[in-house]
């Protein structure tokens, strides 16, 4: 059986990005043309702080933010955790994401983890996404940044 994860409806992903301020992005990458840096780069044009996550860039800038080798070493209050890493470490930056203390856990489209799932809602964290852009929810959600 394939695994097909439920996600909130539009007005509680409107909830969580109306809420929101602080983006880690887990994975984001410093060349311009992957997805990863195109999604942050619009977001961060639409007023969210962007933290890059990538342990092989860590101590550079990417978009000119300094770049985290975890999401554990981020000295401040994260409120979104948007993933760009294959599937199967979902679990492991579920894990993370939990200890972190942020707020919202989202994969990125075409991610999804049954197992990340069942840690986060078993540490009692609900407010998660998977197999959504936000680039995409936002602009359709609120239009251009």
């Amino acid at each position: 059986m394939t695994y097909h994860f439920k996600n909130p409806s539009d007005a509680i992903i409107n909830d969580y990005l109306s809420s929101s301020r602080v983006i880690a992005v887990v994975g984001l990458s410093n060349r311009e043309e992957t997805a990863s840096y195109q999604v942050s780069r619009v977001m961060q044009q639409a007023g969210y702080t962007i933290i890059p996550v990538n342990p092989r860039l860590a101590g550079q800038e990417i978009l000119g933010q300094e770049v985290y080798a975890s999401l554990l070493d981020i000295p401040v209050a994260i409120d979104i955790v948007n993933v760009f890493r294959p599937s199967q470490v979902l679990p492991q930056v579920a894990s993370d994401f939990i200890q972190s203390g942020a707020k919202i856990f989202w994969a990125q489209l075409g991610l999804e983890s049954q197992d990340a799932e069942l840690l986060l809602r078993q540490a009692g964290k609900d407010k998660l996404v998977m197999n959504r852009c936000i680039k995409l929810d936002y602009l359709r959600l609120f239009g251009k940044p």
